[in-house]
């Protein structure tokens, strides 16, 4: 059906109607602003839940239970469908939103462009209707006056009274006026035919084609509040899978929720490997009535094991320090390197805690170590790239630090020997303790980059009685500090890899080697830790050089 067919009379209302379609377009763009509004909104509050929710620095130990994981990664999950509301606010804001605007400015501007053009034709159209008008006007003006010259000059014909010469004047006016009503009939007639094809080309050709324009814009108006409904549906759309991933997230949180786990890990946390207290002996007061009060006390004092007076005391014991306590040092202050405070079960997982912490950051180190040593082969074999002596301060640093982390490893591993009732049978290991205690250095450490400190009376000929590195002592070290049998001095290593010295090296110790620059050498024992390795040179000769000092390749396996 066609607006110009349909409503030619009703140019007013279709203007209107075109109108309030542009307002419902702005109504809509202000919804989605607001809808937008409150989405940001609800991802922002979303947003702030989490984080106030998010396990502190001092909660982490509470965290490891199953049940809290499983509270953090709803949290998680809450957070990432945060995420989502956000992706809705920003989809309707850049897509359908700016759709709207940009079909609201088009509207605009095509409405007035026709309603310009449909007023155009209207004022033509009463322009050739006023114009009709007057030319009837005068027609029937000038009908009238020939009408009443007519009747003049009948009376004036027809009285005797009046002379041949004023009849004759009267008829002359009659002809004139006669004249004057043909010529005005037909302007009027030519009038009347101009606005009758003007009005036909008005209402059934011009106005049609204006009223189809002002139809199809607004059926595209239409259609776009269409697709942008259909747009507003697709974002939510799009978001309901990953929003079926966070509930589905949060359901599996709920399901690795492990009560027996749980119930261990409480277990292991608390336990102290106190043994539980036997029954306590009968005290017959009638025969330590002789005992003094002091012995009394003393008596009954003992009569509880520690196990007992920490539980009745609720294990907690109150210090005061300093003026009303207000100075005291905290708990971490009394806390002890070694963990010894704590009971066995607590410090053994203290110090296992520590020494995993430690052997991280150890192989990090050694990662970047590699990255380096790697990166100056590259300037050495291409020097345009840059200087490889540029890297030598950062892996002297390196190697210092290596050995820093290497000597803490071994001390706190020792702490957890002896937590686990074994003892370490290495002479050199102890001497390294006594060297790392008394903080002493010698010259020769600062000459070059990683040079382990100096060993005492832990380097000797292989052919002799005495101890054969530096924590090799009297024999192979197993993975948990024990030595598991005596080493032959007498007894051939095998060789197993080869390596290049990457700086010179003075042997200034007893039982290590020199060595030049680049000189190739075949590795006998590997690093223990201790950060030398037993080499053996071309000329038959071995000994212990430092590790940081040459780049390795063990059988089997690429290391640095």
């Amino acid at each position: 059906m066609s607006w110009g067919s349909e409503l030619w009379d009703q140019y007013d209302n279709v203007g209107v109607h075109t109108q309030k379609g542009i307002d419902f377009c702005e109504k809509f763009t202000h919804f989605l602003k607001e809808r937008s509004a409150v989405e940001q909104e609800y991802a922002r509050n979303l947003k702030k839940l989490v984080k106030s929710y998010q396990p502190k620095k001092k909660e982490e130990d509470e965290y490891q239970f199953t049940w809290a994981r499983a509270f953090v990664d709803m949290v998680k999950e809450i957070h990432d469908l945060a995420g989502q509301h956000e992706v809705i606010a920003e989809n309707l804001q850049s897509t359908v939103s700016r759709d709207l605007q940009t079909l609201i400015a088009e509207l605009k501007h095509e409405r007035k462009q026709h309603l310009q053009e449909g007023a155009k034709l209207q004022d033509q159209l009463t322009k050739s209707a006023q114009s009709l008008d007057k030319a009837k006007n005068k027609y029937e003006k000038a009908f009238k006056d020939a009408e009443k010259s007519l009747d003049n000059y009948r009376k004036a014909d027809a009285d005797i009274n009046l002379s041949r010469a004023e009849v004759e004047k009267h008829r002359l006016v009659m002809n004139q006026k006669s004249n004057t009503c043909e010529d005005c009939k037909s302007e009027y007639a030519s009038v009347l035919q101009q606005f009758n094809t003007t009005q036909q080309e008005h209402f059934f050709t011009l106005m049609p084609q204006v009223f189809q324009h002002l139809q199809e814009m607004e059926e595209k108006r239409v259609v776009k509040v269409q697709e942008c409904i259909l747009q507003c549906a697709e974002i939510e759309k799009n978001v309901i899978p990953i929003i079926n991933t966070c509930i589905e997230g949060m359901a599996k949180a709920a399901n690795s929720v492990d009560p027996a786990q749980d119930s261990k890990l409480v277990i292991d946390r608390h336990k102290s490997g106190f043994p539980i207290p036997t029954d306590l002996p009968f005290e017959d007061l009638s025969v330590m009535s002789g005992s003094t009060d002091n012995q009394n006390n003393t008596s009954k004092s003992q009569t509880l094991p520690p196990t007992v007076k920490n539980t009745i005391s609720g294990g907690k014991s109150k210090k005061r320090g300093g003026i009303f306590g207000l100075f005291g040092s905290s708990k971490v202050d009394d806390q002890k390197e070694d963990f010894s405070d704590l009971p066995p079960n607590q410090r053994r997982r203290k110090l296992q805690q520590k020494i995993d912490a430690i052997k991280k950051e150890l192989a990090k180190e050694q990662a970047e170590r590699e990255g380096m040593l790697k990166l100056k082969d590259v300037y050495a074999n291409n020097p345009a790239l840059g200087d490889p002596n540029m890297l030598d301060k950062k892996v002297e640093e390196n190697a210092q630090k290596l050995d820093a982390i290497r000597q803490e490893l071994q001390k706190f591993e020792g702490y957890l020997a002896e937590c686990e009732g074994k003892r370490r049978h290495s002479a050199s290991g102890d001497s390294i303790h006594s060297s790392d205690s008394s903080g002493q250095q010698h010259p020769h450490q600062v000459s070059a980059p990683g040079t382990p400190q100096q060993q005492h009376n832990v380097y000797a000929d292989d052919d002799s009685d005495s101890e054969k590195g530096p924590i090799d002592g009297e024999g192979e070290e197993d993975g948990d500090g024990e030595f598991d049998g005596e080493v032959d001095g007498d007894s051939e290593f095998a060789v197993i890899g080869t390596c290049r010295a990457l700086y010179p090296f003075e042997a200034t110790n007893e039982g290590s080697v020199a060595m030049s620059e680049n000189e190739e050498m075949q590795i006998l024992e590997e690093d223990q830790g201790d950060g030398w390795t037993r080499v053996r040179k071309s000329d038959g000769g071995e000994g212990f050089v430092p590790s940081s000092y040459i780049q390795c390749h063990y059988y089997g396996q690429d290391q640095v």
